[in-house]
């Protein structure tokens, strides 16, 4: 009796903690996520959060392919973002399974089950900690196709990691590794806005003949939510999406950072008549240069925003593009919002982000010079 009512008071406790979290996360987060209307996908839907919908496109790639495999540090419980929930209960845990605690192992053995033919679904648990898996993906999974003549490739090899800011991560959860990963020909990165997105092109990297990289927001898995489609889709890497036409200024993002720009551009519009054309753009890893540079040439100002630190983001290579193909036609000098140079920090973290505020400055600056 003493044991169960201790369990109780335990409990209650863990749930008063929970709601705590759950209540800074709200006030933490630095956009207003507003539900996609670009994605056009036929079929029956149904209200997802993004961990839902990813959760969704795994049992897809296990139903739809016997050779697939899903693994990774406690994915067998569901993940600490219960993104694999119930997938071992269905599947079996010679399909969905736990890891040791080691990702150069996790990535090495993935390399190794789709380099025999199978599909192999990784997890990494934050990708903070995938640097320990760096080598294993950059120069083993990357030039696998390469180093042979063709003769072997990893390609139905696919990593997930959840990635960027959450409110209350600090430097060793709330990082934005992309750029990293982004200057290594043979991998494909991608970086899902939402729930829809997040599924049709999960499905996509997993059935990909190349190894990709999909980082998940983690403040979208459950701060996204909208109508998903229930069945099997895919969605397209290196195909940047227009969220918004405009004609002043062509502001670029990708992930979380989207909902922020999209906020910017309504604040551009109200506070100075300035129009702003948002672009998503979707993978880093082929990135869309055509869809990119039309944009500018259009609109003549430019700003483009992650949460990555600002020295060697991958904002700068897309800088360094647009002064190439479009030099003649910028009126400004590009614009770049990011993290700034520092460890990312803690209780510091809403004055690192480039949020809506910093953002809406630069668009002041922009169409003043």
């Amino acid at each position: 009796m003493a044991l169960t009512k201790v369990g109780r008071i335990a409990m209650k406790t863990l749930n008063d903690e929970i709601k705590v979290l759950n209540n800074v996360i709200v006030r933490r987060n630095n956009f207003v996520y507003t539900p996609d209307t670009k994605i056009t996908v036929q079929g029956e839907k149904t209200k997802m959060n993004m961990f839902q919908s990813i959760n969704s496109a795994l049992d897809i790639a296990l139903r739809t392919d016997d050779t697939a495999l899903v693994f990774g540090e406690d994915v067998g419980f569901g993940g600490v973002f219960r993104c694999t929930l119930g997938l071992r209960d269905k599947y079996g845990k010679d399909r969905v399974f736990n890891t040791p605690l080691c990702e150069q192992g996790i990535a090495g053995f993935a390399i190794g089950v789709a380099a025999v033919g199978s599909t192999a679904i990784a997890e990494i648990q934050f990708a903070d900690y995938i640097f320990p898996a760096f080598d294993q993906l950059v120069n083993e999974a990357a030039k696998y196709r390469y180093r042979s003549g063709g003769t072997f490739d990893c390609g139905k090899l696919t990593v997930r990691a959840p990635c960027g800011a959450v409110g209350h991560g600090a430097l060793y959860h709330s990082q934005s590794p992309e750029a990293y990963f982004a200057h290594t020909p043979g991998l494909k990165v991608v970086i899902p806005r939402g729930p829809t997105k997040a599924k049709g092109l999960l499905l996509s990297c997993i059935r990909d003949p190349d190894p990709c990289l999909v980082l998940e927001p983690k403040i979208l898995y459950r701060g996204a939510e909208e109508d998903v489609p229930v069945g099997d889709f895919q969605l397209p890497i290196g195909r940047a999406d227009i969220l918004a036409e405009g004609s002043d200024v062509t502001l670029i993002g990708w992930g979380a950072q989207v909902h922020v720009l999209k906020q910017v551009a309504q604040l551009a519009k109200e506070k100075y008549s300035v129009s702003c054309e948002v672009i998503d753009l979707v993978s880093i890893l082929p990135w869309d240069m055509d869809t990119v540079c039309k944009s500018v040439k259009k609109t003549k100002r430019v700003l483009i925003a992650h949460e990555a630190p600002l020295t060697g983001g991958f904002g700068a290579e897309i800088v360094a593009t647009i002064q190439e193909e479009c030099f003649l036609h910028l009126e400004a000098p590009i614009a770049r919002v990011t993290g700034f140079d520092t460890p990312f920090p803690h209780v510091f973290e809403p004055f690192y982000l480039p949020d809506k505020w910093r953002c809406l400055a630069a668009v002041a600056k922009l169409v003043n010079y």
